[in-house]
């Protein structure tokens, strides 16, 4: 599914890969929304030299998908999924890529703090759950369900059930049932 996403009335050309699940960005369109720069790709050039020479692989590890030009046609354009565009954002000094870094810093300092005590991300789950309006009773109901289809797909893996296409399958036949 090819898609524009609107960021300060500017194209951000995306593209949704359903075999990956991740939807990907165009790494150039991030730019020049993030710097103003008149000349992205160019922009883009220097930042990949870089970041090699830093000893950075994000330049490496990045995809190419075809994507509309303002032309109309269909060019190889590189993109980024979400994680790899929140690297490259750090790497961006620019004012409209501060709030991403800030929330960036923030999410990675909670994942630390969640590694250190599980408890604190069932507890995050329930404050978010709770912002977004959902009962306390529907929230236990939530939490139980994640520990039951846990122990289920334990159970999978203790028989052989490997993860990924069979785990898909046998979740697709039980939500049918």
């Amino acid at each position: 599914m090819k898609d524009i996403k609107l960021f300060e009335n500017k194209k951000i050309r995306s593209n949704w890969d359903s075999e990956q699940e991740k939807w990907f960005f165009s790494i150039v369109d991030i730019i020049e929304v993030l710097t103003d720069s008149p000349r992205p790709r160019k922009y883009w050039s220097a930042l990949k030299t870089k970041l090699k020479l830093e000893g950075s692989e994000l330049s490496q590890n990045l995809g190419q998908l075809k994507m509309q030009s303002e032309d109309g046609k269909f060019y190889l354009t590189e993109v980024a999924d979400t994680e790899q565009l929140f690297r490259l954002i750090q790497s961006i000094p620019s004012p409209k890529a501060e709030p991403f870094k800030q929330w960036l810093a923030k999410v990675g300092y909670e994942r630390i703090e969640e590694s250190q005590d599980p408890e604190k991300s069932i507890n995050r789950a329930m404050e978010n759950y709770l912002k977004l309006g959902y009962s306390t009773s529907w929230i236990n109901q939530r939490l139980k369900s994640i520990e039951v289809r846990k122990e289920l797909t334990d159970e999978w893996e203790n028989r052989g059930v490997k993860k990924g296409q069979e785990f898909a399958t046998l979740t697709d036949i039980i939500t049918q049932a």
